[in-house]
């Protein structure tokens, strides 16, 4: 299809889905008195009916006391910094105490990156209230906190932003809120920017609820405006006050107390874990019912199968930003354990009179990766842990608290295949190993593929791209050749359009670059796992071929004066290279041997003496780039101190092989 018949039919769609937006206000508008009615009248027959009884004979009981929240948002929401502000306002912090920007992202990757990667706890009192506060990851590639965490509250923060309104993973985080049936609170951040549209966001994001199946009462959603930044919310954005209160109201409000029975013998699901140099493995979980007390004797294990015993030395809680040493926590409260070494996340705690609950269960892999010991002449060098042994105890404490992630045996003893929710879920992985001295090489992403109904199936995501009205042609090229399909096309009066597309997860690898340098790098690129849909076809992802060193030794300027003309370099003089090392991108298809460490002969010949020599600036590449560059032939060498790219020796062995057979 052309460009021109692309934008037809996203002019045609733009039609029919601003149609369909009136129709959906005008059904908003109609049935919310209607769905506010029928709410009291169930609220009124609730009260009347008694709860039902539980193994004790008595009737689960509210605790008004507590209200148990998780904030859910896409990346760069400012889902951390309205914590932030919900922290410092509810006095967890001195006076005079210095206090750094994303308390809650404490991972040195986190604040690098500026996301979220791991759920974390935390608490604030407000008029006599604990508010337990979940902080979730906000890309979709770690969903696998997302899912875990949710079983722990009663209700969600949905944070939209007051200019882009919900986004892909908006809509990945809700729909897992909604199926468990958690009350939801809009709040609609960033209202104090320029460019802010809370009135559209609002009839976006009600939108969104209905595509998700909501019923009538969940899209009468309450809503409130704030700037996290600012410190500052309201139930009107044209009327905010001056602090968060109007959000904490709402939050004791709108989100319900946790029903429970603290007679009850105790049950309580492992949802997180964590591990102090002191206390050891620590597991985290909301008691289910009954109490859970310092030194009691306790089982743990899963449905079917044989249970273990244990006890629990120490008990804590979340006070404000830090564990507090507690001597028994009730049901519907959240907290930590020390003192079960063997304890894993989806097992329960219980004791006699109680079962285990149902074991927690995320959404499989769609891609994965080969990991194996680094094959390079430089192996060794610059690591603390290198064997097969380091590295598959490595994975093996990752996939305890990492339920997203599976590992399986790779061709060889000493390779292994890591699988993931996505190359980003991945390589997160890979960056942390490495910071703590790992060393290894890592192959070309894949997707996972499945057979359904006898046919070949693979992994479609969901693709919004923002980008400039200029570059809209060059963006609708890349994703057609990728075999993505349009969904929607909208242009607002700024000129800034964005493309929705339908598209293979394979079309996606190596895409984020392409269309970064299609754009000038004024493109942003957001994905969303789709569905399992019929094999697409054959996609080319690379055009050009790699410039490969030709011999060991020190980059020299000399030498690559000559191969810069080849194509674009990754290194700078004096950069250590080694045979099979790509060191640039050819600028033709296929492979090109260079020599980047010759030298210039060295002669008495005064006309010889060392020209002036202007060498381009390199390509500098992160482990994501150089993740989404590498070809079938080629593994990426991860160390402490480099990343390289360079040619897989085993294929190149294969190949001799193949030629020697054949002659």
């Amino acid at each position: 299809m052309s460009t021109a018949q692309h934008a037809f039919s996203a002019r045609a769609m733009m039609a029919a889905t601003s149609f369909s937006q009136k129709a959906l206000r005008a059904k908003r508008a109609t049935t919310s008195t209607t769905t506010i009615q029928t709410t009291k009248r169930s609220l009124s027959i609730k009260s009347a009916i008694a709860e039902p009884e539980t193994a004790t004979g008595t009737a689960k009981k509210p605790r008004d006391d507590l209200r148990n929240i998780a904030i859910i948002a896409h990346v760069d929401h400012g889902k951390t910094t309205l914590v932030d502000s919900m922290l410092k306002q509810s006095s967890v912090f001195r006076d005079n105490e210095k206090v750094e920007e994303r308390i809650m992202d404490s991972n040195d990757l986190e604040r690098e990156r500026g996301i979220t990667i791991l759920s974390k706890n935390t608490s604030v009192d407000y008029k006599g209230t604990k508010l337990n506060i979940v902080d979730t990851p906000g890309h979709a590639d770690f969903g696998g906190e997302v899912e875990r965490v949710l079983n722990m509250v009663d209700g969600v923060l949905l944070l939209v932003d007051a200019q882009e309104g919900p986004m892909p993973q908006t809509r990945f985080v809700l729909k897992k809120a909604l199926a468990l049936g958690l009350k939801v609170l809009v709040v609609v951040n960033k209202v104090d920017r320029d460019g802010a549209r809370p009135d559209w966001v609002v009839d976006t994001t009600f939108d969104l609820f209905c595509s998700l199946g909501a019923d009538d009462e969940c899209c009468d959603f309450p809503v409130v405006y704030a700037s996290g930044f600012q410190g500052i919310a309201g139930d009107d954005y044209t009327d905010m006050s001056t602090t968060l209160e109007p959000l904490f109201e709402a939050i004791l409000r709108e989100v319900p107390p946790p029903k429970v029975d603290m007679e009850a013998p105790l049950q309580m699901m492992v949802t997180n874990l964590d591990y102090d140099d002191f206390k050891g493995r620590i597991a985290l979980g909301r008691v289910n019912q009954g109490t859970i007390s310092k030194n009691q004797q306790i089982k743990i294990g899963v449905p079917d199968e044989p249970t273990r015993n244990g006890k629990i030395n120490e008990l804590f809680v979340y006070r404000n930003f830090a564990k507090s040493s507690i001597e028994e926590v009730g049901a519907g409260d959240i907290c930590a354990i020390a003192g079960l070494p063997d304890v894993m996340i989806g097992e329960t705690i219980f004791v006699d009179g109680s079962e285990p609950l149902t074991r927690l269960s995320v959404e499989e892999p769609t891609v994965r990766m080969s990991l194996s010991v680094n094959m390079s002449p430089f192996a060794g060098k610059e690591g603390k842990f290198v064997t097969s042994r380091n590295i598959k105890d490595r994975l093996d404490r990752e996939l305890e608290r990492n339920l997203a992630l599976r590992v399986e045996p790779g061709e060889t003893a000493d390779t292994f295949v890591v699988c993931g929710r996505g190359a980003l879920h991945i390589t997160i992985l890979i960056e942390t190993m490495r910071r703590e001295g790992f060393e290894f090489c890592i192959g070309p992403p894949e997707v996972i593929y499945q057979e359904i109904d006898g046919r070949k199936c693979e992994p479609f995501e969901e693709a919004q791209i923002e980008v400039g009205e200029e570059y809209t042609g060059s963006c609708v090229d890349l994703l057609s050749q990728r075999k993505g399909q349009m969904l929607d096309l909208v242009t607002n009066d700024k000129g800034q359009t964005t493309l929705k597309y339908s598209i293979p997860t394979r079309g996606l690898l190596g895409l984020r670059n392409a269309i970064l340098t299609a754009t000038r790098g004024t493109a942003v690129l957001n994905t969303n796992f789709e569905a399992y849909k019929e094999w697409a076809g054959e996609i080319q992802q690379r055009d050009n071929g790699s410039l490969v060193a030709f011999e060991t030794g020190a980059a020299t300027s000399y030498a690559m004066f000559s191969a810069q003309e080849r194509g674009i370099l990754f290194i700078k003089p004096q950069t250590e290279v080694y045979e099979g090392m790509v060191v640039g991108i050819h600028q033709r298809a296929g492979d090109l041997k260079v020599n980047v460490a010759k030298k210039k002969a060295a002669t008495n010949v005064r006309s010889n003496k060392d020209a002036t020599v202007v060498l381009n600036e390199p390509k500098t590449l992160s482990l994501d780039d150089c993740v989404e560059y590498i070809g079938p032939d080629e593994l990426v060498e991860i160390t402490p101190l480099n990343i390289r790219i360079m040619k897989n020796p085993k294929m190149g062995k294969r190949a001799d092989r193949s030629k020697k057979g054949g002659n």
